[in-house]
C-alpha cells in the first residue's frame, strides 16, 4: 500500500482540505493586542461550547493545563491529581518548575478520583502542611475510559465544599461527550476550568483551548504571555480550530465505532488479548503471548507494510483510531499483524 496508516495516536491527524483553505483565507490581526478577529471568533465559540464565560487559545494542551495550575494557585500550594494523569506523568514536571506547587498524587484502581479518595488526599489545616487548593481531573481518561457525569458531580461538590477549585484536563473532551451522548458543556459543568485539544481527533494542526470564568481567563492570558504564548497573527491557526469545533465532533462517533470493530477483530488473533474493561473511546489496548523480541520488532515490521504504531509500554500495545484511518485500513492492519504473529 502507498498510504501510510498511522495509528500511533489521534495527534497525527492531518488538517482537512477545508481547514487548509480556511487557514489560507483567514482574516488576521495581532492577538496580543486582542484584535485578531479569527482568534476572537474561535475563543467565543469555544467558550460557548464549553459552557464557560471565556476562553483562551493556546499552542498546546500542556500549556493549557499548566496555565490553569498557574492561574488557580500560588507557590507552595498542594494540587491533587491522579497518579497516571497527564499532568503528573507527561508534562515534564512543569507544575513544579512553573508554578512551584506540590502534586499530591492519588492512587485509584481505575484512575478516577472519587469523593472518598479526594477527602483523604486533602491536606490538614496544620502549620506543617501546605494548603490544598486545586483538584485536577481528566475526562476522557488516557485509558480510554469515560468518567460518568454523576461521579463528576459528586467529586465537584466535594471539592467545592472543601474550598478547592477543579480543573479538568479534557484533552479528549469531545470524545467523552460523544461516548456519553451529551453536549460538551454537560461534561464541563462540574469544573471551574477546562482544557481541551483541537489538534487530536478534531484534526486541527495546532492548538488547544483553556476555558473558565472571565476573571480566570484574564489572568490566564497574562500568564500565557509570561510563558511566551503570545502568538500574534495566529488567526491562521484559529481558522482551523473553528472548523475543528463546528465540523469534527460529530465525526468522533465513527472513530469510536472503528475502535470497537478493531477490538473484536484483534481478539480473534491467537495469542493476542484485547483489553476491554469499559473502554469507550477511540483506543485499543492489547497484550501478546509472544517473546519480547517479537513484540519489540513489530513497529519496524509493520512500518515496512505502511503501518505506523508505537512500541510496547507498561506491557501493552495501543492503537488509536482517527479521522484519517478507515475501516478498510484497520482490516489491513489486523491482517498484517496476524500474519506477522504466526
Amino acid at each position: 500500500m502507498n498510504k501510510i496508516i498511522d495509528i500511533r495516536s489521534d495527534t497525527v491527524t492531518q488538517p482537512t482540505p477545508e481547514m487548509r483553505r480556511a487557514m489560507a483565507e483567514a482574516p488576521v490581526g495581532d492577538d496580543v493586542y486582542g484584535d485578531d478577529p479569527t482568534v476572537n471568533r474561535l475563543e467565543a465559540l469555544a467558550a460557548e461550547m464549553a459552557g464557560k464565560e471565556a476562553a483562551l487559545f493556546v499552542p498546546s494542551g500542556t500549556m493549557g493545563n499548566q496555565l490553569a495550575i498557574m492561574t488557580h494557585t500560588k507557590r507552595g500550594d498542594d494540587v491533587i491529581c491522579g497518579r497516571n494523569s497527564h499532568i503528573f506523568v507527561h508534562e515534564v514536571g512543569a507544575a513544579a518548575v512553573l508554578s512551584g506547587v506540590i502534586l499530591n498524587v492519588v492512587d485509584s484502581q481505575d484512575d478516577v478520583i472519587y469523593p472518598g479518595l479526594l477527602e483523604k488526599a486533602i491536606r490538614e489545616e496544620d502549620i506543617h502542611c501546605p494548603p490544598t487548593t486545586l483538584l485536577c481531573i481528566e475526562n476522557a481518561l488516557a485509558t480510554g475510559k469515560v468518567v460518568p457525569l454523576d461521579v463528576m458531580e459528586k467529586v465537584y461538590s466535594t471539592a467545592k465544599a472543601r474550598g478547592l477549585n477543579v480543573h479538568m484536563d479534557g484533552a479528549r473532551l469531545f470524545n467523552a461527550a460523544a461516548a456519553l451522548g451529551v453536549p460538551a458543556a454537560q461534561v464541563t459543568r462540574y469544573t471551574d476550568s477546562v482544557m481541551f485539544c483541537l489538534s487530536k481527533g478534531l484534526c486541527a494542526p495546532v492548538g488547544s483551548i483553556l476555558a473558565g470564568s472571565r476573571e480566570f481567563i484574564a489572568r490566564a492570558r497574562k500568564n500565557r504571555k509570561i510563558l511566551g504564548g503570545g502568538m500574534r497573527q495566529c488567526g491562521i491557526l484559529a481558522a482551523a480550530g473553528i472548523l475543528a469545533l463546528t465540523e469534527m465532533p460529530a465525526q468522533l462517533v465513527a472513530d469510536h465505532e472503528n475502535a470497537a470493530w478493531l477490538r473484536q477483530r484483534l481478539a480473534k488473533i491467537p495469542g493476542l488479548h484485547v483489553k476491554e474493561d469499559g473502554i469507550q473511546i477511540n483506543m485499543v489496548f492489547f497484550t501478546l503471548d509472544h517473546p519480547m523480541e517479537v513484540i519489540e520488532a513489530l513497529p519496524a515490521k509493520l512500518l515496512e507494510k505502511g503501518i505506523k504504531i508505537n512500541g510496547i509500554s507498561a506491557g501493552e500495545l495501543r492503537f488509536v483510531t482517527n479521522h484519517d484511518v478507515t475501516r478498510e485500513d484497520l482490516a489491513y492492519v489486523a491482517d498484517c499483524l496476524e500474519e506477522l504473529l504466526k
